[in-house]
């Protein structure tokens, strides 16, 4: 706009609402490929080292990066630690599928079903239904069911 209406620096600014800092700003952005390059070594050598630890090597190597920037770094290149897998619990492992059934009053499920009132009090029902047919063959309401 300033070269084509030949117009000043300001009025330019003042027109599009721009600040006149912003619109002169020339971005420096350091060169981290040695940085990154460090990073990439350490994590290499120490499989289990995270991002901290990495921050403070590269210190005591003399990098006087912060540790923000050394995190920025870390997760770019994808080298986040992965999570220790969750153990499953030991009902979980013996696991087995569910029959289907067949034909109606073959197979049988049943579950325990809680709510609870507008007092607050807690309600359980148990449920029994034929699986082929997905009708609820009978029901026991009470407060204080047992697994028994």
């Amino acid at each position: 706009m300033q070269a084509r209406y030949s117009v000043s620096e300001r009025q330019v600014c003042f027109v599009l609402r721009v600040s006149r800092s912003s619109f002169r700003y020339r971005s420096v952005v350091a060169d981290d490929s040695a940085l990154r390059l460090r990073i990439r070594e350490i994590t290499e050598i120490r499989v289990h080292y995270g991002y901290r630890r990495v921050h403070v090597m590269l210190w005591r190597e003399g990098w006087r990066d912060n540790h923000k920037r050394i995190y920025r770094l870390y997760c770019e290149q994808g080298l986040s630690l992965r999570l220790k897998r969750p153990r499953r619990n030991k009902s979980a492992q013996r696991w087995q599928p569910q029959p289907q059934g067949l034909y109606p009053n073959h197979v049988w499920g049943m579950d325990f079903v809680s709510d609870a009132l507008f007092d607050g009090r807690r309600l359980r029902l148990l449920t029994v239904i034929d699986l082929y047919t997905r009708e609820c063959l009978g029901i026991c309401v009470g407060q204080n069911l047992g697994s028994k």
